[in-house]
């Protein structure tokens, strides 16, 4: 039982993992024992409540695939049991990132001095400019 929240709860036989073999060095280890893992969970086939299926589906994320599919793989430990740990704690965080509302953005208007400033400076500039132009003699 992997613990999203108080209420929210994902059953083990939801998540499908395999094991394979890492990537990379490892030496005469890596040959042999199958330590990284793949964790697979359909968004769409889990008991997960209906808002939290929308929110994981909008996130525009490529450990998600097309189907609705989230894709893990955990291969830096050595063992077995901590890339298990970690996958499921990727996929917990992940999870819970996309349950969480981003604040909605208040517009803010420039202040009154910092108008004033940036006025001025514009009419220092536009002075030094018409300074370079060619001197007329009257």
């Amino acid at each position: 039982m992997l613990q999203i929240s108080n209420t929210v709860s994902i059953p083990e036989h939801e998540i499908e993992m395999s094991a394979v073999r890492s990537q990379g060095a490892g030496g005469q280890n890596v040959n042999k024992v199958a330590t990284a893992i793949h964790l697979r969970f359909d968004i769409g086939a889990s008991s997960l409540p209906e808002r939290y299926k929308e929110r994981l589906l909008k996130l525009n994320d490529q450990r998600i695939t097309k189907e609705g599919v989230i894709v893990l793989k955990a291969q830096e430990h050595r063992s077995q049991e901590q890339n298990r740990e970690e996958a499921l704690q990727r996929l917990q965080a992940l999870i819970k990132s996309a349950i969480v509302l981003p604040k909605p953005r208040k517009p803010s208007k420039p202040t009154r001095s910092s108008q004033r400033k940036r006025l001025d400076r514009k009419s220092k500039r536009s002075q030094i400019k018409a300074a370079r132009g060619k001197v007329t003699e009257e």
